[in-house]
């Protein structure tokens, strides 16, 4: 029930940001922003996280993925840069809990690994224009993430499941939802972005918090 109850409040909070996104309500972000990434930990915590190792790396990778949402409200390059820097951090601490759970590297793993290598190139190829001064801090971000959703395919947790697909499916949505940003941030700003965006970054985040 515990855990029904947060699904459906991180999902209120959702359309919360989103009306303030809509409306331009800096305010209402604020609030809503922070309280939905506030329910991703909380829905770790309530998980299990803090009760085995893999749980702990994976609290931490939530908290920094909330420290880089915070970081993101105010917009401006240097707020951007330090959101894109926890984002990263919270990434690595990602790639450590799937990569001290898995039992070698997978087959499921070398795939992903080549479908996000070809996917990060493809991407970068369309940003590499828009980025300026950016160029260099997003190519090593979309490394990163690249090599998060493809740990998060040798991940298992439960070694009844390898691949562990609660993180596996929130790695590869997550990924998904930064094209979003990236969009939003460097391509045109609008709100059809944040409408898509945003609800595949809490599902992920949630699906991750999940696995623990």
């Amino acid at each position: 029930m515990i855990s029904i109850a947060l699904i459906a409040t991180c999902a209120l909070c959702v359309c919360g940001l989103l009306l303030a996104e809509f409306y331009g309500l800096r305010s209402l972000k604020w609030v809503m922003k922070p309280a939905a990434s506030t329910i991703f930990i909380v829905f770790a915590l309530v998980s299990g996280a803090a009760e085995t190792g893999y749980g702990m790396l994976i609290l931490a990778g939530l908290i920094l993925c909330f420290a880089g949402d915070v970081l993101l409200i105010p917009g401006g390059e240097k707020s951007f840069l330090a959101g894109m820097a926890a984002f990263a951090l919270g990434h690595g601490a990602y790639i450590f809990a799937f990569a001290a759970s898995a039992d070698g590297i997978s087959g499921h793993s070398l795939i992903a690994i080549a479908g996000m290598s070809a996917a990060a190139a493809i991407f970068l190829r369309q940003l590499w224009p828009h980025l300026a001064a950016f160029k260099w801090p997003v190519s090593g971000y979309s490394a990163i993430i690249a090599l998060m959703v493809a740990a998060s395919f040798s991940a298992a947790p439960d070694a009844h499941h390898a691949p562990y697909w609660q993180a596996a499916g929130g790695a590869v949505i997550f990924a998904i939802s930064d094209l979003a940003v990236a969009r939003d941030q460097f391509i045109a700003q609008n709100f059809f972005n944040r409408l898509w965006g945003l609800p595949l970054y809490y599902l992920g985040q949630m699906l991750i918090a999940s696995s623990v």
